[in-house]
């Protein structure tokens, strides 16, 4: 288990984005006037809120063996900041782990939780903008769902971030959202990312 604590320091940038109002944004729109009542009909719903909806983006970098680095801390907290607009937290462990050789403190990783307009637009930019800058790629797995049907998407570098400087790349590390999506089965989870065109990977012939 991990406690959390909030992040001093953030790009300028990110404080710029911080003071914007949310305004509506176009997936948020797309889910209120089409997608709820397309999915309604096509999985056979009786009540409207039995519609899947996606209620947060959890973006987290975990740390490694580069916990006590704080070059890396530093670098990682500037990819969260940039490409989220939001002051991450660091995760704190709160218990210690002979086999991992973690100690209780240990900055084991950073986090962001976005939810409304930001978190639709963060999608928005995953979908139409990161993805497709990813070399050879050929849709994102059909696996990741967990059984509750909130999907896992990682990322090896942060490089695929336009967000992000060329310098500010060049100490690769990985990340990965996780959109924690309310709903019945995984399987009403996957139709409604098919629905703000999450690109899945096709079927094998």
């Amino acid at each position: 288990m991990a406690t959390t604590t909030t992040v001093k320091t953030a790009a300028e940038a990110t404080a710029n984005m911080a003071k914007q109002k949310d305004t509506n944004a176009r997936l948020r729109v797309h889910y209120n006037t089409i997608v709820t009542k397309e999915l309604q009909k096509e999985l056979d719903l009786k009540n409207i809120h039995q519609v899947p909806k996606l209620e947060k983006i959890i973006v987290n970098i975990g740390l490694g063996q580069a916990k006590d680095d704080k070059k890396i801390l530093t670098i990682a907290t500037n990819t969260l900041s940039k490409i989220t607009g939001q002051q991450p937290v660091v995760t704190i462990a709160k218990n210690s782990i002979a086999g991992f050789k973690l100690r209780e403190g240990n900055k084991v990783g950073l986090k962001v939780t976005l939810r409304g307009d930001r978190m639709y637009e963060f999608l928005d930019r995953i979908i139409t903008t990161v993805l497709p800058r990813l070399r050879d790629f050929h849709g994102v797995s059909k696996k990741a769902f967990d059984t509750q049907g909130n999907y896992s998407l990682g990322f090896t570098d942060q490089s695929v971030f336009p967000e992000l400087s060329f310098e500010e790349t060049t100490t690769p590390h990985g990340l990965q959202a996780v959109f924690v999506i309310n709903c019945e089965q995984k399987e009403h989870a996957r139709a409604l990312l098919e629905k703000f065109g999450m690109p899945f990977e096709k079927e094998n012939k």
